[in-house]
């Protein structure tokens, strides 16, 4: 015997509105090129496109599992090192050496995971900053591999695949784009399926989740893992892209900015991250006229939007159309009848 879904069903003129507004970003995405010719229009995009891969993988920590990493950068800084190092000092291609270092951030992720998940709540922040303090201080310090301030310079773009190549923006544009639609793809798998729905139950419970039978130090120290890979490959990417590194891509400013996007997008949506960074990351490139400014402009209206908007711009919208389009109400079951016999006969 099957088990009826509890969720109720889903309205087909929302599903069929999230389906158009879908493509309608799928061809948005691929025309983009074609619209912006100007090369800095095309660099804030892909850097853009590059830090909502990043934020993703915080909103799988915080969003998905609530586990609020201040660390975050610092697993940035190790993924752009790593391929800025490989591809300087030991000559490698980009594509190995971006499997090495999400190999490295990802190892990495899990050892201070297995440690630093054991605290919770604002001793967790703390212990995740320090972390994240350590690895700038690290990237800073030891200049014999890092080169210190200086940073590296000279990292060469991706390498070719075959006949395709990656010298100038639209194609790399285009690379940034594949990684970010699966980096979506990956994170919508992720909350739509049953360890999605577990690391849900950590986030409002984890009592209930233990006493449910969930591991939730396992279940918490994978979503830890899977954030810090997501910012690893976002790290790769900027170093790549860019072409040169200094330790301030691993400073606590980075993982703020991360949190910005993703509280100001919509905390625990798919859509969320990368709504929040294209707003946030364009507006403070095209107005650098006035970056003094720029904080006394985003403090109050990231209050305005806790206030008013607690689930982000992506949750507001969610909720609008939720309310214009609700879901159908299942449907009750037929009445008992009884038989002929005089026992009760459920249809």
């Amino acid at each position: 015997m099957t088990r009826p879904d509890p969720r109720p069903p889903v309205n087909p003129r929302r599903r069929l509105v999230s389906r158009v507004w879908l493509g309608l970003f799928l061809v948005a995405v691929l025309a983009l090129p074609l619209v912006v010719t100007n090369p800095y229009h095309m660099q804030v995009v892909l850097t853009g496109f590059i830090f909502a891969i990043g934020a993703y993988g915080l909103n799988i920590a915080l969003g998905y599992t609530g586990l609020l990493s201040l660390g975050h950068a610092g697993f940035f800084g190790i993924g752009a090192y790593a391929v800025a190092l490989l591809t300087t000092d030991l000559g490698w291609p980009f594509w190995p050496a971006l499997v090495v270092a999400i190999l490295v951030t990802g190892a990495i992720g899990f050892v201070v995971g297995s440690i630093c998940l054991r605290a919770k709540g604002h001793y967790l922040a703390i212990f995740t900053l320090a972390v994240g303090m350590i690895i700038y201080q690290v990237l800073d310090k030891w200049e014999s591999l890092t080169n210190g301030p200086i940073g590296v310079v000279g990292i060469p773009g991706p390498s070719p695949i075959g006949p395709i190549t990656f010298d100038d923006f639209t194609s790399r544009y285009y690379l940034t784009a594949g990684f970010l639609l699966l980096a979506m793809l990956c994170a919508w798998r992720i909350k739509s399926s049953l360890f999605g729905r577990t690391l849900l139950a950590v986030r409002m419970s984890e009592p209930l989740a233990s006493a449910s039978g969930i591991d939730v130090m396992s279940a918490k120290r994978l979503a830890f893992t899977m954030a810090c890979i997501y910012a690893g490959v976002a790290g790769g990417l900027y170093s790549s892209f860019i072409g040169f590194l200094g330790p301030d891509i691993a400073s606590v400013d980075i993982t703020f900015n991360m949190l910005l996007y993703v509280l100001l997008g919509g905390i625990a949506s798919i859509s969320g991250p990368l709504i929040g960074t294209l707003l946030v990351y364009t507006l403070t490139q095209f107005l650098q006229a006035f970056q003094q400014y720029q904080m006394l402009a985003f403090g109050p209206a990231l209050i305005a939007l806790v206030i008013f908007m607690p689930y982000g711009i992506a949750g507001a919208a969610s909720l609008i159309l939720h309310r214009l389009m609700p879901d159908r109400p299942r449907p009750r079951s037929a009445a008992p009848v009884r038989g002929q016999t005089g026992e009760t006969v459920r249809p």
